[in-house]
């Protein structure tokens, strides 16, 4: 059987953007978490706030760390699987990675070197700098990371001689007509993903009675930022969609699963698109939703899949169930928002163990939404790589053979793998240590250290909050 290069090198930088970009979107929002504690810490003075700080600065450490070292090899495949694609857009995506790293990069590290060494050795002005220096390093990182890959969405502010890019206008290029929606919507996501995860580790410990107090106040923050943000990117995301809809529409036409241009478009739950009758089957819809959602208006006319080649239709299915699954995702995520106001009378939402446990699997869901909405967006570009100007095949590197994008492949997959248990393993070990409660004297770390767990009760953990 002969190996497609072309194939694996999209199996490979998928692999490995999709596999990167889960660190990422957490430490965004992790970072600027810590931030939020340390100011906290530092004006109220309150020793829970710098708990929560230390505690939490530890998890981003082995992420961001995961994070660096998964990225790293990214930049290295546009030269080896994609130098066709290099060489014309080189005038472009190079000078805006090496602002990233010039930006944010050194940015980040100089001032997490603070931030984890610094405590107590440099004043808590300083320090509380140095938090905020690494939260503003993270959305510098993103900034030009989404400007690069925006741009391959919407090209603007170029020309094109003999196939090679020359940036007429960096204003128009960089801040092409997609960049703020996808910007937007990645930043809220960012803050959605580090809030769920907070919310979920707290609520694993609240269900074994530790450190209740402190974990309640975290758990409280974070239900707070998901009842307001998670129905906040659900408009940010109408927007994107109506910005992708004027400039990507046979994307949207896939999201949607429509083949027909029509007027009064159904909003589809559920189809199974098939490329090969170039139609849908078992389609369970909505009546006129699709035009209402896409146009604001229930007449509206959407675009349909068969108005280009089938050659030059993205692969329908794919996109058309990863859009399903991110909404899903949303809208789970806007009801435990619901369920966690509904509960706060009585202070219920810390001492209701359904709750609680939805909690810890609702850490997830942020994740599985990124990944699924990258597949939308990646996939839904096809088979442009620069959209309108090169297709995928024409920038694959021209000497690459199947076996080689085969063994480097494998190897990819093999040292993730390798990376992500041995961070997995650290991180784990930082939660199972927990969050180190100390008294006024700063004495009793050792007692609190090996305070055995106890199993979780509502009863006991009111009186436990009581003797707090």
């Amino acid at each position: 059987m002969e190996l497609d290069p072309l194939l694996l090198s999209r199996i490979q930088f998928a692999f490995v953007v999709s596999f990167h970009a889960i660190f990422p979107v957490f430490t965004i929002g992790l970072a600027s978490f810590i931030a939020f504690l340390q100011a906290l810490s530092f004006r109220t003075g309150n020793r829970q706030w710098e708990q929560l700080s230390i505690f939490w600065t530890q998890v981003f450490a082995v992420v961001f760390g995961m994070g660096v070292v998964s990225g790293i090899v990214m930049s290295f495949q546009f030269g080896t699987n994609w130098s066709t694609f290099s060489y014309s857009a080189a005038n472009f995506i190079g000078p805006v990675l090496s602002y990233e790293v010039v930006t944010a990069f050194f940015l980040e590290a100089a001032f997490l070197g603070v931030l984890l060494f610094g405590r107590n050795r440099v004043p808590p002005g300083v320090h509380l700098f140095a938090a905020c220096m690494v939260a503003i390093g993270t959305f510098i990182s993103a900034f030009w990371i989404l400007a690069a890959n925006s741009w391959l969405h919407t090209p603007a502010g170029i020309r094109l001689d003999d196939g090679i890019v020359h940036v007429t206008s960096w204003m128009q290029a960089i801040f092409n007509p997609s960049f703020p929606y996808r910007f937007a919507h990645m930043a809220v996501a960012s803050f959605l993903t580090g809030a769920l995860v907070v919310a979920g580790v707290s609520a694993w410990y609240l269900l074994r009675g530790r450190e209740v107090d402190t974990n309640r106040k975290a758990l409280s923050m974070c239900l707070w930022m998901l009842l307001i943000l998670a129905p906040t990117q659900a408009v940010i995301g109408d927007f994107h969609g109506l910005n992708t809809f004027k400039h990507q529409p046979m994307k949207v036409a896939a999201m949607e699963g429509n083949w027909e241009t029509s007027s009064g478009v159904p909003l589809l739950l559920f189809a199974l698109p098939d490329r090969d009758i170039q139609d849908n089957r078992f389609e369970i819809g909505i009546p006129k939703l699709g035009s209402l959602i896409l146009t604001h208006t229930w007449e509206g006319e959407v675009p349909g899949l068969r108005e280009v080649a089938p050659e030059d239709q993205p692969p329908v299915w794919i996109v058309f169930f990863a859009f399903r699954i991110m909404i899903g995702m949303g809208l789970l995520m806007i009801t435990f928002g619901l369920i966690g106001l509904w509960l706060r009378r009585g202070g219920r939402y810390w001492r209701t163990p359904w709750f609680l446990n939805g909690l810890r699997y609702m850490s997830i869901t942020p994740f599985i939404a990124v990944l699924a909405g990258w597949v939308v967006t990646e996939v839904g570009r096809a088979p442009w790589l620069m959209y309108e100007i090169m297709r995928h095949e024409d920038g694959v590197t021209p000497s690459l053979t199947g076996g080689m994008a085969l063994f480097t492949l494998i190897g990819y997959i093999t040292v993730y793998a390798a990376i992500f248990g041995a961070g997995l393993y650290y991180l784990f070990g930082v939660l199972q240590s927990g969050i180190k409660v100390y008294d006024e004297e700063q004495s009793d770390m050792a007692d609190q250290a090996e305070r055995p767990m106890r199993p979780f009760s509502a009863t006991h953990v009111r009186f436990e909050h009581e003797e707090q």
